[in-house]
């Protein structure tokens, strides 16, 4: 018997609680198509966290990936032919998550890969994904190396990484809280790939180091980084901690009553790691790269078809992650169109380059998927807590946003090295 956690879902019937009748904004806005029964589905993998540090990141990420499958089918499908998906737990493991994607290609027939939060999952994945030329999006993992060292031709980084978040916050922290700076990094290829993108803009803006402190994954006790802090006195603490060990973190900051003093600089801020905490616990300014209530065209029909189709989840309202979660699917179904194919090759020629308008993105900028490293270049948020919201589901203030040109990761592309085309396995799923 596996021990893997398997998902089949088949969405064969038009799925009118993802739409809701509501008009949306996307590739398909003003297009529609119509499925033939006869032919094969379109097989998705879904390689997402169900246990684990981001166990609660992968939930929202497969609901962002299941309701853009439902609105396509809702649609007719893609190229006529209906989605189906099916959904293996990567268990927030390396290791995991390389027997997941050999799985779900050889046994379970997934012509694409969408999926990922921790940075290192996402790199065992991708890898496996480039043996057999299926193309593999990388939802919501941001280690900068991603898009960089670890680029490949088949995958897609569509969440902002490391790097962006620093440019967007570092130089104005240092202006406005001082030079003297702090590193707490979880101990592993997200944190160490997001601390060296800070230190190159300390050292390029006058800011000072004066230690880092590297947090183990599944810390819950942090009393001797807190302890270390308070002895250390730093204006900033650059905190590069992510999934429950932050929230374990920001409650214990809370409670000794450190939140506003040093000040605490997230690099970036995922939804589901602080959904239903205290605003007390949101102390800072953090990074995201979308909120629910940007006042931008499409986001209030958006927010409606998430509960619409999620009535009884405990999250009732979208975050980031899911956001990216819904992005990616959509946009590579929308390249299948373009492509007029399935073929792997062909689809991701259609996606290198491609513009997606800031109405279709629900941000303030466009966006393009660089052909270089195949990441997402996109609008940058900082926000921090909404103290004194009504609204428990209103937690951020949206403070300012950067565009993408002032946060591209400039690095990424000299250490990105694609494989060519040729060494590319092709084949049509």
């Amino acid at each position: 018997m596996s021990k893997f956690k398997i998902t089949r879902r088949r969405l064969l019937t038009a799925a009118t609680m993802a739409t809701g009748g509501a008009a949306f904004y996307g590739p398909w806005a003003h297009t529609r198509v119509y499925a033939q029964p006869s032919m094969k589905p379109i097989r998705i993998g879904f390689t997402s966290d169900a246990s684990g540090q981001y166990a609660n990141s992968g939930a929202s990420d497969r609901r962002g990936m299941m309701m853009a499958i439902a609105e396509a089918n809702a649609r007719g499908g893609v190229l006529g032919r209906k989605i189906e998906y099916v959904h293996l737990d990567t268990e927030t493991t390396p290791a995991t998550g390389s027997r997941v994607a050999e799985r779900m290609i050889t046994r379970e027939n997934c012509g694409f890969l969408i999926g990922a939060i921790h940075s290192g999952v996402a790199n065992a994945i991708s890898q496996v994904a480039q043996k057999y030329g299926v193309i593999y999006m990388n939802t919501n993992s941001s280690a900068p190396s991603e898009a960089g060292a670890n680029c490949h031709r088949v995958k897609f980084v569509w969440d902002a990484n490391g790097t962006n978040f620093a440019k967007a916050s570092v130089k104005a922290a240092i202006e406005k809280y001082g030079k003297k700076w702090v590193l707490l990094t979880n101990d592993y290829v997200w944190g160490h790939s997001t601390s060296a993108a800070t230190k190159a803009l300390l050292k390029q803006y006058g800011g000072d180091m004066v230690e880092e402190i590297l947090v183990p994954q599944g810390t819950r006790d942090f009393s001797s980084q807190l302890l270390k802090i308070q002895q250390l006195n730093p204006g900033v603490v650059a905190a590069a901690i992510g999934g429950d060990d932050q929230k374990a973190m920001r409650q214990q900051i809370a409670q000794l009553g450190m939140g506003n003093k040093p000040v605490w600089l997230n690099n970036q801020q995922d939804w589901p790691d602080v959904y239903g905490l205290p605003l007390d616990n949101l102390f800072g300014m953090f990074g995201t790269t979308w909120y629910y209530k940007l006042d931008l065209p499409g986001v209030a029909e958006f927010v409606k078809r998430y509960q619409a189709m999620y009535p009884d989840t405990g999250m009732r309202v979208p975050g980031n992650v899911f956001y990216n979660g819904y992005v990616a699917t959509r946009e590579l179904f929308a390249a299948i169109e373009r492509a007029g194919s399935t073929n792997n090759i062909k689809v991701i020629k259609a996606l290198e380059g491609y513009k997606m308008s800031a109405r279709d993105r629900m941000q303030h900028h466009d966006a393009w998927i660089d052909p270089v490293t195949h990441q997402v270049q996109q609008t940058i948020y900082q926000a921090t807590a909404n103290v004194g919201s009504q609204d428990k589901d209103d937690m951020f203030k949206i403070l300012a946003e950067t565009s993408p040109q002032e946060a591209m990761d400039t690095d990424a592309a000299g250490a990105c090295k694609l494989e060519s085309y040729e060494a590319t396995p092709s084949f049509d799923a």
